[in-house]
């Protein structure tokens, strides 16, 4: 019997017994689609993690005072946090660091103009945060260094700033009023869109001195941005910038200095171990699946016992009988295999919908895809479960007498 043949026999038997081999394949399905699910979360999340690094900016070390890092009962220093001195100096002393752009931060601020009014976050910046953080200007300037000079009350607003302020109408020109202070509208960023939560069309951009000295009174930063001169020395420019840091705060190590490229690959480890654990405990569905192949073609040997004497007495080897037994149970874990990847793939298609539709998780809901690979291993991976619980039946068949198989009653 060619294989070709022996394939049709197999979907011949499973038809014959549809509601049994249905419940037979239910293990296989439920661990394939389990995986396939998980796969196409884990490689969504994978991707949108890649795109809004992306979108945060190329190639940045990201400095941040972080006063957790002091030891318990250690005596506070004199370091308060980041400061624009601290910023000019990495750029100057610093020779593997090509572009900084200081921040400070203040989220939910009234906005007004006229009777409009809204929250949003407020970002003293530098000049250089446009190409630092990949914005584009969709009309008018961004901060310049006269800006920052001067103290300018000046700022440049997001889109959804410019259009609940103004809706059609040129903001240019016009004054607005940020958290009391009046300010002119310079410019308007083209949209971005959301990073990691953070909405930056409901953004406004100031100079940062104005935003020190105009609307909070202190001279710290929250975070300062760094550029390395060539991305493949990123690690050079991150110990140069430590060093720096450690000799103008009298090696108070109360820094962190972190790369975009170190981040991504721990945000990749920890969703790898997480699709190894819930892989893991799927696999167990697919390990419950194949001892229930195990077992109905243990009892579909029993069956067919004196159809296999039949065929030994006409001439059919042993090997003919094993192959035979193999391809049926192949064929049962392959079939539940297949359905298992399209139910995934539905499954993860709806979760994608239905947060989506349902603004979670930062009111972007969740990314799904799944990738090709994963729905061949899927298929592959069923494939030879069926395999290595259906040998020890098909060894049992190819094994009978064919004397004793013609006598089965």
């Amino acid at each position: 019997m060619s294989l070709i043949d022996s394939f049709l026999t197999a979907l011949a038997n499973l038809r014959r017994h549809k509601l049994r081999s249905l419940l037979t394949m239910l293990g296989v399905i439920i661990g394939v689609a389990a995986v396939i699910l998980m796969v196409a979360l884990v490689e969504g999340a994978r991707s949108r993690v890649v795109e809004e690094f992306r979108q945060l900016g190329s190639s940045l070390i990201i400095v941040v005072y972080d006063p957790s890092l002091r030891k318990r009962g250690e005596t506070p220093g004199s370091i308060e946090g980041l400061s624009m001195e601290d910023a000019q100096a990495i750029l100057q002393e610093c020779s593997s660091v090509k572009m900084v752009s200081a921040e400070f931060t203040v989220g939910n601020q009234k906005i007004r103009y006229g009777a409009e009014e809204m929250d949003a976050t407020v970002d003293g910046c530098q000049p250089e945060y446009l190409y630092l953080h990949n914005l584009q200007m969709e009309r008018g300037r961004f901060i310049t260094q006269e800006d920052m000079d001067t103290w300018a009350k000046v700022c440049v607003l997001g889109k959804e700033v410019q259009k609940r302020l103004f809706g059609n109408r040129d903001p240019i020109g016009e004054t607005v009023e940020i958290a009391g202070v009046s300010a002119t509208v310079v410019g308007v960023v083209a949209p971005k869109g959301r990073t990691f939560g953070e909405d930056w069309d409901k953004r406004v951009f100031v100079p940062i001195t104005s935003l020190q000295k105009r609307f909070v009174g202190i001279d710290l930063v929250s975070v300062i941005f760094a550029q390395p001169r060539h991305p493949e020395r990123t690690t050079e420019a991150m110990d140069e910038i430590w060093q720096l840091l450690m000799r103008r705060h009298d090696n108070q190590p109360y820094f962190r200095v972190d790369s975009q490229e170190r981040l991504l690959s721990s945000i990749g480890r920890v969703l790898s171990i997480f699709g190894l654990v819930v892989g893991a405990i799927a696999g167990l569905s697919l390990l419950v699946g194949g001892i229930g192949i195990m077992n109905i073609m243990l009892v579909t040997v029993a069956e067919r016992t004196r159809e296999i004497g039949i065929r030994k007495a006409v001439g059919a080897r042993n090997r003919d009988i094993l192959l035979q037994f193999l391809i049926e149970s192949m064929t049962l874990s392959g079939v539940g295999g297949i359905i298992g990847i399209l139910l995934g793939w539905g499954a993860s298609v709806l979760v994608g919908w239905v947060t989506q539709q349902a603004k979670l998780f930062g009111g972007e809901g969740l990314t799904t895809h799944l990738p090709l690979w994963a729905a061949t291993a899927g298929f592959l991976f069923s494939a030879v479960v069926g395999i290595f619980f259906g040998i020890y039946p098909a060894w049992r068949a190819s094994r009978l007498n064919p004397i004793e198989a013609l006598r089965y009653e």
